[in-house]
């Protein structure tokens, strides 16, 4: 059974031969840059200042107006919260065996029949992307069986820009309609073990230099 995020999944649309070499075969490995390593830093930041009122860092100041208002959300606060499903999409362990998909939201507030994620983003907001938001949905939908509507956003924190989006429990089949074709795709170039190189504009990041696609930088 295959195992996948939104990530993960992202990369297999991306190129299925990248992700058959960094993922599969493992024997390349993406090499994290440097706007990678700021988000994380990020990331870690806000969560620390979120969850335990850990001061910002004088160069993450600038964050703390965008993030202050989602303090005053009331409700259960969970950061950097994981969540997985088993393949028939029942709650299961993040580490799990038989996991079928996983996440980890940002931030996710519980409030009753009412839950609040956000998706800190340090990039540009030019091609914003509500996808991964529609998946913590369903993850939080499984997970916590009171809550009938979610009030998401990717928050560009660099950018201060906040783009929302709102979803209910009936709206389940629709999200999930979003994912599986490209899940059924990944199965199955498991299954024929086909992986095709997609030629794209970061083929000048990929780590793959047998690829005929491959530009040395």
């Amino acid at each position: 059974m295959i195992n996948w995020s939104y990530s993960s999944l992202k990369d297999f649309i991306t190129c299925p031969k990248q992700y058959y070499h960094t993922k599969v075969a493992k024997d390349f490995t993406k090499k994290a840059t440097e706007q990678m390593l700021y988000g994380t830093a990020v990331h870690k930041a806000l969560e620390d200042y979120v969850r335990d009122g850990t001061p910002l860092a004088k160069n993450y100041q600038m964050f703390k107006p965008q993030v202050d208002p989602l303090l005053s959300i009331a409700g259960s606060r969970y950061c950097e919260h994981e969540m997985a499903l088993d393949y028939d999409r029942k709650p299961c362990g993040f580490h799990d065996d038989n996991r079928w998909v996983r996440g980890i939201v940002d931030l996710l507030v519980v409030d009753g029949d009412t839950a609040f994620i956000v998706d800190y983003k340090t990039g540009s907001n030019k091609y914003a992307d509500p996808k991964q938001l529609k998946l913590m949905a369903l993850m939080t939908y499984a997970h916590f069986p009171s809550v009938n509507r979610i009030k998401a956003a990717l928050l560009f924190v660099a950018k201060n820009v906040f783009i929302p989006e709102e979803y209910f429990r009936a709206d389940i089949s629709k999200l999930w309609a979003e994912f599986l074709p490209s899940v059924e795709r990944l199965k199955l170039a498991y299954e024929n073990d086909v992986w095709p190189a997609q030629p794209n504009s970061l083929c000048g990041w990929c780590p793959v230099s047998k690829c005929k696609f491959y530009k040395e930088r």
